[in-house]
C-alpha cells in the first residue's frame, strides 16, 4: 500500500468519524512517504480537530520545512500558533495572575497571528471587563462582532459590557 492508499483511508476514517483511526492511516502513509508535505498538513488538521495542538504543531512545522514557499501551510502553522497563545492566555487568566497583563499580551499576539480568532476577542474582553476597563473590552467584543455579526455570545458581552460603560 502507497501513502495515498492510506490517505483515502484516512479519509473513510473522518467521513465514519473515528479520528483516531485517521491519525493511524495518516501516520502510515508518512511512514511509506515520509517527505511528503501534504500528508504533514493533513494529519496535522486532524490532530487540531482532536485537540492535540502540540502533535498538530509539529506535523505543521514539517510540511512547512518541506515546503518553504506553501503559503498554506504558513497560514495554518499561523492559526495553530494562535491557538496556542489562547490556550496560555486561559492558564495565565486562571492563575489569576496579577491584572492578566500576560494574558492580554497573548490574547494580542493570537489576534495578530489570526485575525479571525473570535474566542481570542472573546477572552481579551472578559480580560478587559476584569480589570473593570469597559471601554476597551466594549471595543474588543465590537471587533468580534464585526467579524461574526450573528455570535451570540459576543452579542451578550457587547450589551453587558455597553451597561457597564452607562453607569
Amino acid at each position: 500500500m502507497n501513502g495515498e492508499d492510506q490517505i483515502q483511508k484516512a479519509y473513510e476514517s473522518i467521513l465514519g468519524h473515528d479520528f483516531e483511526k485517521a491519525i493511524e492511516w495518516f501516520e502510515k502513509a508518512i511512514a511509506a512517504e515520509p517527505d511528503n508535505a501534504a500528508y504533514h498538513y493533513k494529519l496535522s488538521i486532524t490532530f487540531a480537530r482532536s485537540n492535540k495542538l502540540f502533535q498538530a504543531v509539529e506535523h505543521a512545522s514539517k510540511a512547512l520545512d518541506l515546503e518553504r514557499d506553501n503559503e498554506v501551510y504558513r497560514y495554518h502553522l499561523q492559526v495553530l500558533h494562535a491557538r496556542e497563545l489562547v490556550d496560555r492566555a486561559q492558564k495565565e487568566i486562571s492563575a489569576k495572575s496579577e491584572h492578566g497583563e500576560r494574558a492580554i499580551f497573548l490574547l494580542k499576539e493570537a489576534i495578530v497571528l489570526d485575525p479571525l480568532a473570535i474566542e481570542a476577542y472573546l477572552i481579551l474582553g472578559e480580560v478587559f471587563a476584569l480589570r473593570n476597563d469597559y471601554s476597551r473590552a466594549y471595543q474588543v467584543v465590537m471587533d468580534a462582532l464585526r467579524l461574526e455579526p450573528n455570535h451570540e455570545l459576543a452579542k451578550q458581552q457587547a450589551a453587558r459590557y455597553q451597561l457597564k460603560l452607562k453607569l
